[in-house]
């Protein structure tokens, strides 16, 4: 048997800072020299402008192409028949984490590069070497991994402290789980989506990313309800992107992203941002590990500040809603789910428990220090 392999993987360049956007062509030519650009209607109405003088400036062509809403298969083999048809060489998504993994999907699989440019910091899909692939309905389907990562992140720093702060507020859940499943990892010497056992640098990463958010999420999201840039707002964004993508890569998964995917299962949920049903399954994860309490209160305190559900209540459940948790906790722990990474076995009625126990508790801790009662949330149909 062939000894373990650590490894790390990680983008070709990652840039970052007000006004980056101007740069694209630039960073983009050495790249491709026919670009097609992926982005929906919203976003290339207030990117578009600046994208397009960056690309001519490059003497780059400029294609668009809208993108369908969700990175289902179907959308993903329609983008490649795109990217047949324009010979593209390099596929560019400019948008969020649903853009981005389509064109990753869609750039492999026609065999061209693929370039990310986020213009919120909600995942760290931007950096990674995978896709999220979901049903049309937005369902969880599968992960698809790819050999290599983006060869260029460009992330615009003003768009995104002007883009809504529950954007901001969402990647910050997405992010803090990043450490506390890179821990898990660790501790199991479970196998990483890099293709290896975790290194050191990926699990630094992990570790490091989650200390920049407890010291800046606050002030870095009240930056953004201003549409300010200050260094709290770059710390965060580069934590949410970079930090996160690589200590969730080369560091590793484990129960709270496996959870977010059991939570996809419940149509209750649908229209929530991805970073939202996270951190339900970061605190569910600390449950289940039987964390000290005072960690678990700190963790509701500071994500509730934040903006992020710490409750079912706020993704559209209840206890009562037994049905619904018995299949998220079966999608949950489905043979071979990133939970599995724990040090030690996590059954479906663990994962009830775990969940189920989360709303009376994080009412509790609320109360006590004077935070909001939680708003149900409606999914729209």
């Amino acid at each position: 048997m062939p000894s373990p392999i650590r490894s790390v993987i990680s983008p070709g360049r990652y840039a970052q800072g007000p006004g980056a956007i101007s740069r694209l062509g630039e960073y983009l030519a050495p790249i491709g020299s026919t670009p097609l650009v992926v982005a929906d209607d919203v976003v290339w109405g207030f990117v578009g402008h600046d994208v397009t003088a960056s690309l001519e400036a490059a003497g780059l062509p400029v294609t668009r192409e809208a993108f369908g809403g969700v990175p289902s298969a179907r959308e993903i083999d329609r983008l490649v028949e795109v990217i047949k048809r324009t010979k593209a060489d390099v596929a560019v998504a400019v948008g969020g984490g649903s853009t981005i993994d389509a064109v990753k999907a869609s750039g492999f699989l026609a065999g061209i590069r693929w370039v990310t440019v986020p213009t919120v910091a909600s995942t760290d899909a931007p950096t990674s070497a995978l896709a999220v692939v979901y049903t049309e309905d937005g369902t969880f389907e599968e992960y698809r991994f790819f050999p290599r990562n983006p060869d260029l992140v460009l992330v615009d720093s003003l768009i995104v402290a002007n883009a809504p702060a529950a954007f901001l507020a969402a990647g910050v859940g997405d992010a803090l789980a990043t450490w506390l499943e890179a821990r898990a990892t660790a501790a199991s010497s479970s196998q990483t989506m890099a293709g290896g056992l975790p290194t050191l640098t990926g699990t630094a990463l992990a570790r490091l990313s989650w200390d920049v958010l407890w010291d800046n999420a606050l002030p870095a999201l009240d930056a953004v309800r201003d549409h300010l840039v200050t260094p709290a707002v770059e710390k965060v964004i580069e934590a949410n992107t970079l930090l996160s993508g690589l200590g969730f890569e080369s560091g590793g998964l484990a129960a709270a992203h496996a959870i977010h995917n059991g939570l996809t299962a419940a149509p209750q949920t649908h229209g929530l941002a991805h970073g939202q049903k996270v951190n339900i399954g970061s605190l569910t994860q600390l449950v289940l590990e039987g964390a000290p309490t005072q960690d678990i209160r700190d963790f509701i305190e500071f994500t509730t500040r934040v903006g992020l559900p710490t409750t079912l209540t706020e993704i559209g459940l209840t206890p009562e809603d037994t049905t619904e948790l018995e299949l998220i906790a079966t999608t949950a722990t489905v043979a071979g789910e990133t939970i599995h990474a724990m040090p030690f076995e996590v059954r479906p009625a663990d994962v009830v428990s775990a969940l189920t126990s989360i709303e009376r508790f994080a009412r509790r801790v609320r109360e006590e220090a004077g935070l909001p009662a939680p708003t149900p949330y409606t999914a729209k149909h």
